[in-house]
């Protein structure tokens, strides 16, 4: 996948100019809108649109220094009016395009390239599963996206659980893993840089479709599942797993991820304080 990330960065840089749709990147590297969007953002800390803004804006910096009109640079790089160039460029630069015309000052965006990182040889843990259609049952909330720390609006929610919503999930629980997940889903097109929201279900699996008007109902197709367990303090364990996952084991694996619910599931460690097992559910397919 690295081999793919830099040739997509080249396949930019050939085409800052030119139309960059997210759809049109995406079938040039040849996997999903959804996991490459994802993989790039674990590996670079930034949106794939961000990025390409961020490097035309830097090489229309270039172009001013070397004399070429402002209103020629704006329309070159995709802006449709002079206020709208003016305003990116000043954003994203601290001073006006005319500064650099003027003064000669100037700010850089280098181009990214994506190198292979061992960290101290340590091995990811993780098992392939497929499973057949099931049902992601229990309540759910739309919840800020946020990447560390404890989400207190998925703690506000399960707080919320009644005890009849907990004996029909209980009773509807037939398929493993047998334990009360949390699962994500429906993420607003911001969602990476932390700033858009999901929808978070607590609840369970079940292979039953009758459910009461007390809890949602999810249904998830059959998928060929990556699952990767992992034990430490809560919730850093779990989200540095998360991370992990995306940038260091999809980039070299043969599986690219699936635009579907992902889940996890936690059992705190009833002799350590903030200590747990959990094991995160990401539906895969071959690449």
């Amino acid at each position: 996948m690295l081999k793919e990330l830099n040739h997509v960065i080249d396949y930019i840089e050939a085409h800052l100019t030119d139309d960059l749709s997210l759809e049109i990147i995406s079938e040039y590297a040849g996997v999903s809108d959804y996991h490459f969007r994802k993989i790039f953002f674990y590996l670079s800390g930034m949106t794939l649109t961000e990025y390409i803004k961020n490097r035309r804006l830097s090489e229309a910096n270039k172009d001013l220094l070397q004399g070429e009109k402002v209103t020629d640079v704006a329309f070159k790089y995709g802006y449709q009016s002079m206020d709208g160039f003016t305003r990116a460029f000043k954003k994203w630069s601290g001073f006006l395009p005319s500064d650099v015309v003027k003064k000669g000052i100037s700010k850089s965006f280098p181009k990214l390239s994506f190198i292979i990182t061992v960290k101290g040889g340590v091995s990811m843990e993780f098992r392939i599963e497929d499973k057949p259609a099931f049902n992601l049952v229990g309540v759910t909330r739309r919840v800020p996206m946020q990447f560390e720390g404890v989400n207190n609006a998925i703690v506000e929610l399960a707080k919320s659980i009644t005890s009849k919503q907990r004996e029909e999930m209980h009773a509807l629980q037939d398929i493993a893993p047998y334990e009360v997940v949390n699962a994500s889903y429906n993420a607003d097109a911001n969602f990476l840089k932390e700033e858009g929201d999901l929808t978070h279900l607590i609840g369970v699996l079940t292979t039953k479709d009758e459910v009461s008007e007390l809890l949602e109902k999810v249904s998830v197709e059959a998928y060929t599942w990556a699952i990767f367990p992992n034990e430490g303090p809560f919730p850093s364990t779990l989200q540095q797993t998360m991370a992990s996952i995306y940038a260091e084991w999809l980039p070299s694996s043969n599986y690219e991820v699936i635009n579907a619910p992902s889940f996890s599931f936690t059992k705190m460690n009833e002799h350590k304080a903030q200590y747990a097992y959990s094991e995160i559910w990401i539906p895969v397919r071959k690449k």
